[in-house]
């Protein structure tokens, strides 16, 4: 069976350490973290909406900020506005997004030390109690779409993203994901991922 690879994104986050983001105006600043880094304690107050991965976000403002630099990845709570992680980073430009998203935020509540905490069994627990988190979403969906509120609006499309990659790709990005946390490597095209 011929599948996805798993894509490590730790290489281009380590390398943007210290050099302006591409998305960035020229003369703006610098990427100031290696987010690769382990903070510690950011990793027990992650979101448990975050899904399995290096990226995942914990203590970040309430700004809803995320959201302009990666609408492909970041997601906001409805409890304090706080941004989660809810689609990994699959190309250099999705993580430069992400990473863009990680130094707006004030509190520096972002990591990308994931690879580091999530055991096979902690991401196999996750895909096992997703109905929790899809049942979120969906309620969101409902209720931000008709929102008054153009930024509620806007995010009613991260929760539906959040639902399509559910429903989706996500099985077969955590079976490759898997794999890359026994073997630090990509399975090759041929080569059978493990089960969720």
């Amino acid at each position: 069976m011929t599948h996805t690879p798993y894509w490590d994104p730790l290489p281009t986050v380590r390398a943007a350490a210290g050099h302006p983001l591409p998305q960035w105006t020229p003369g703006c600043g610098f990427a100031a973290a290696d987010w690769s880094a382990a903070e510690p304690g950011r990793w027990e107050k992650r979101s448990w909406r975050d899904v399995p991965g290096p990226f995942y976000a914990a203590d970040t403002d309430t700004c809803w900020t995320g959201r302009l630099c990666a609408p492909g990845h970041v997601m906001y709570d409805d409890e304090y506005g706080q941004e989660f992680v809810y689609r990994q980073p699959r190309t250099q430009q999705e993580t430069y997004d992400l990473l863009c998203a990680a130094e707006c935020d004030p509190f520096a509540g972002y990591g990308a030390d994931g690879d580091a905490h999530w055991t096979p069994e902690l991401v196999r627990d996750w895909w096992r109690e997703r109905g929790r988190v899809r049942e979120w979403a969906a309620r969101i969906e409902r209720t931000w779409s008709v929102s008054t509120n153009e930024w509620e609006r806007e995010a009613a499309g991260g929760a539906r993203a959040y639902l399509a990659h559910i429903d989706g790709d996500l099985a077969d990005y955590l079976r490759g994901y898997l794999f890359w946390l026994a073997e630090r490597r990509p399975a090759g095209p041929d080569e059978a991922l493990p089960r969720l």
